[in-house]
């Protein structure tokens, strides 16, 4: 049996067992997990019930794929990512993507807690990202030419414009609607589990970073190359090192990611609003 036909039965399995079609997939990061809860009638699956679906190890990912409604429109949510410092591949980790994709999800909003490397920003805000500076120089579409069938190859993908700016624009102005303060920047994917050091933060500065984190570019790549609009959120829970006092800590990570939940979870429940009243 080859790689292709194990992933359509896994995606057959899938479908059975999660009977929404979703028109948006949502990637829930560090303690956001929260808005997976607000999903009506949904069916969750813990990602233990999806042959070949990588198992999360980090505090504050739940590790379940919900599917339901979110302000009338169909989605599924990946409550809780994998990370390739757990010791999965990047392709394991864009496996969340290519299964929502093939369950029908066009659109990808991913989200993600990341330190801030730009000094006019401040914990608690959010960041919409407008482009990415991939630092572990990983990619999950490595090798994907040789196990995946001429048809469902697309390419290598355009990633002149990896997060899709008219929906950013259109996310901007639901923001100022909603009072909720945001900003736009470029975000440096680190491989982790370690923060980094005040040097490294230094460099990203002068490379035009704007925040860093350790997720999110592997699941976007695989999104652009399966043809997906996204839209990236960063909740920036932090000053990088030696741009605050004390040391970094995933607890804090974890804190401030639930001060501002309520917000990010209006921001998302308008976005999706948008999308189903097809605004744009």
């Amino acid at each position: 049996m080859t790689q292709h036909t194990e992933f359509a039965h896994v995606v057959d399995r899938v479908r059975r067992l999660l009977p929404v079609q979703p028109e948006v997939a949502l990637i829930l990061g560090s303690g956001l997990g929260a808005l997976a809860e607000a999903v009506e009638h949904a069916v969750a699956l813990s990602v233990t019930e999806i042959p070949g679906y990588p198992p999360s190890t980090v505090e504050g990912h739940a590790g379940r794929l919900i599917g339901g409604y979110l302000e009338g429109c169909p989605v599924v949510v990946v409550q809780g990512r994998v990370h390739c410092y757990e010791g999965h591949s990047p392709q394991a980790v864009a496996f969340p993507v290519r299964l929502v994709h093939a369950l029908g999800a066009q659109r990808l909003i991913v989200t993600n807690a990341a330190g801030a490397l730009n000094p006019h920003f401040r914990p608690g805000m959010l960041m919409f990202l407008v482009d990415h500076i991939n630092a572990a120089f990983r990619s999950p579409l490595v090798g994907a030419l040789q196990h995946c069938p001429q048809p469902f190859w697309r390419g290598s993908p355009d990633l002149s414009a990896p997060y899709d700016l008219a929906w950013i624009e259109a996310a901007e102005q639901l923001a100022l609607q909603l009072r909720i303060p945001t900003c736009r920047g470029v975000y440096l994917w680190t491989l982790g589990p370690s923060y980094e050091t005040k040097a490294e933060i230094r460099m990203y500065r002068r490379m035009g970073a704007d925040a860093v984190g350790m997720s999110t570019v592997p699941e976007v790549i695989q999104a652009r190359q399966l043809g997906m609009r996204v839209l990236g959120i960063s909740t920036l829970t932090n000053m990088a090192a030696g741009m605050q006092q004390g040391p970094l800590t995933h607890e804090e990570v974890l804190a401030v990611g639930f001060q501002v939940r309520d917000r990010l979870e209006r921001l998302l429940r308008g976005i999706i609003r948008q999308l189903y009243a097809k605004k744009f």
